[in-house]
């Protein structure tokens, strides 16, 4: 059974190029061979991370981020079982969220600094095919 899961967290160390790369590169060789395609998002210290794939392994994988210490405030926005994948080019995508179109920010957001924090899981979900939808993404697998 396939499942997505999209959470939020704030980085320990905003900002850091090294954290990202490293989270970005961990999770390319992680998710490939554990059948898991997704989205990062990242922008002012804010991780917003859509994740599909079977629902143990999906599980499997927020519990460890939930522990990582790389990440503080981890919040659970959506989960779903889904019938296909929307991420499945993507071992994971990523988007800088501070170099975002203004105007696709504030079409789901009240200012134009999107706070996963503040919206629903539906709004950003919503954001997130936005951003596919407009080859926002960059890292293809």
């Amino acid at each position: 059974m396939l499942v997505r899961l999209l959470y939020v967290s704030r980085a320990v160390e905003p900002d850091s190029a090294q954290v990202i790369d490293a989270i970005l590169a961990s999770a390319r060789n992680h998710n490939l061979s554990q059948g898991i395609t997704g989205i990062l998002c990242y922008g002012g210290g804010i991780f917003l991370q859509a994740i599909e794939g079977g629902r143990g392994t999906v599980n499997d994988l927020y519990n460890q981020i939930v522990a990582d210490p790389r990440h503080k405030n981890v919040e659970l926005l959506h989960y779903e079982e889904i019938s296909e994948r929307h991420f499945s080019g993507w071992t994971m995508g990523q988007v800088n969220l501070s170099k975002l179109n203004t105007s696709i920010v504030l079409k789901y957001s009240e200012r134009p600094e999107l706070d996963p924090y503040a919206v629903s899981g539906k709004v950003s979900m919503a954001l997130l095919e936005e951003l596919m939808a407009t080859a926002s993404i960059i890292g293809r697998a």
